[in-house]
This record gives structure tokens, sequence and C-alpha cells, in this order.
């Protein structure tokens, strides 16, 4: 019973971070059901939790499989939206769903150039660069050490200047 208030505790205290943190990992805003998916495996996998890491990097490391699993179930669609987004933006008056969520034009465009990179790079950027984890923390949520969190970093911020400059000529 201890351990189901420890996670009723986390929610409270790490709702929003896991909820913030699914909106950007998946490009959606309708992440609701994902975060309830992630204390759920919570609770199911606390027996697993050792302590060795902060739980609110334990719960990341969920929500990100909790989103990769789903990602897996949907690639074929999302490839298929994804065409239909790049073209869509070159038509005047687009309302996306991006943009009705506020997100300025730059902005926007950064997101997509970070969704058209490999998957290692899309995690690192999003744990480092949107969610301004530490470099241990996302090494926890990643399950790699420091190292490579670090020279993939570098290489995803290269690999994005390229995508970036490449769509600017």
């Amino acid at each position: 019973m201890r351990e189901e208030n420890d996670v009723s505790d986390w929610f409270k205290e790490y709702h929003n971070d896991i909820y913030n943190f699914l909106i950007y990992y998946t490009g959606s805003i309708d992440v609701e059901d994902f975060v309830q998916e992630t204390f759920i495996k919570a609770i199911r996998n606390l027996h697993k939790f050792k302590g060795g890491s902060n739980p609110r990097t334990w719960l990341i490391s969920i929500a990100r499989n909790v989103a990769i699993d789903e990602s897996r179930k949907r690639r074929k669609e999302e490839i298929k939206r994804n065409r239909l987004l790049q073209f869509s933006t070159t038509a005047k008056g687009s309302d996306s769903p991006e943009e009705m969520v506020g997100l300025s034009e730059t902005k926007l465009e950064l997101y997509r150039a970070i969704r058209l990179l490999k998957q290692s790079y899309y995690d690192v950027l999003m744990l480092r660069g949107i969610n301004e984890l530490s470099v241990q923390e996302t090494a926890q949520a990643l399950n790699w050490s420091e190292s490579k969190v670090n020279l993939s970093y570098h290489r995803a911020l290269k690999a994005l200047e390229k995508k970036m400059g490449g769509r600017e000529t």
C-alpha cells in the first residue's frame, strides 16, 4: 500500500513534467492517456524501481517507452501525416495543429526538423534540449552512458543544423 502512495505522491509532483515531456516528444497536445498509462505502468513496475535514480527520471523513461510503443503502432499513419504536413506548410493560411497551439513559425520549423532526425537524435534532443534534463538524467532515461549522451547530443545538434540549413537554401 505504501508503494502506491509513493506513485500517488509522484503523480502530484511530476504530472506536469510528464505531460509537458509527452507533448514535446509526441508532437501532440492530446497526451493525457499517455500520462495515465505512464503512471499505471509505474504502479505495476514499482518493484523494479531501485531508487538509484530520481523518480522523475524513472517516470520520464516510462513515458518515453509508452510514447515509443504508441509510435510503433501508428508509424504508417504518422508518415502520411508528416508528408501532408510538409505539403500544407507551403500553402498560405494553413491551420495546422501546431499553429493553433501558438507555436511561432521558427519553433514550428525547428520542431519539424527535429522530427526528421533519426530516433536516437530525436530522443536526446527532446530530453536534453527541450526538457532540459541533465546529462546524468538523460543517460538514466535512455539507459545510455553519459559519454554517449554527450556525443549523441553533439551529433544531433550538428544534424539539426544541417537540416535547418538545407531548408533555407
